[in-house]
């Protein structure tokens, strides 16, 4: 378990130092613009898409909630935290890091617009880190489910 939450604490803090430290760059005044996508700057008031952008400030108190939901979950499924440390560590330091920007501007820090041939929402790389964690997990639990099952008919 020692080892599991030193996982998880390592990739936790690497990732929000990591994309805390990235935003500071376009903060700071960085931009470029090219022909597929552009880093530039803006706020975002709500989550993906600029959705309940019209909560304003009762959002970072609900992202504070569904941390601390997601947390308490990990914390009584111990097999699944013990199974996934490193990524539960990406997912709760790429939102978190979200979360403290909507505290200290007012909003998420976004850089990263896609613009040939549709435009993409602004996103940045926790936004990025999120669904990787995300995704990474499904997989991982579909298909050893589907491995497990293929071994019980196997052994049947």
């Amino acid at each position: 378990m020692h080892k599991a939450i030193f996982k998880f604490g390592l990739f936790f803090l690497v990732i929000l130092l990591l994309d805390q430290f990235i935003k500071q760059i376009f903060i700071n005044g960085f931009r470029w613009n090219g022909e597929f996508f552009s880093l530039i700057l803006t706020y975002n008031k709500g989550v993906a898409f600029s959705m309940f952008a019209f909560l304003e400030e009762n959002l970072k108190y609900i992202q504070i909630c569904i941390i601390a939901l997601l947390l308490v979950y990990f914390i009584y499924q111990k097999n699944f935290f013990m199974k996934f440390p490193s990524l539960i560590g990406i997912l709760i330091g790429a939102g978190s890091s979200n979360l403290l920007d909507r505290f200290i501007h007012g909003g998420v820090v976004d850089y990263v617009f896609w613009h040939k041939w549709f435009e993409f929402a602004v996103f940045n790389f926790a936004d990025v880190m999120i669904n990787i964690s995300v995704g990474l997990i499904l997989l991982i639990e579909i298909f050893s489910k589907k491995k497990d099952k293929n071994c019980k008919k196997i052994s049947i």
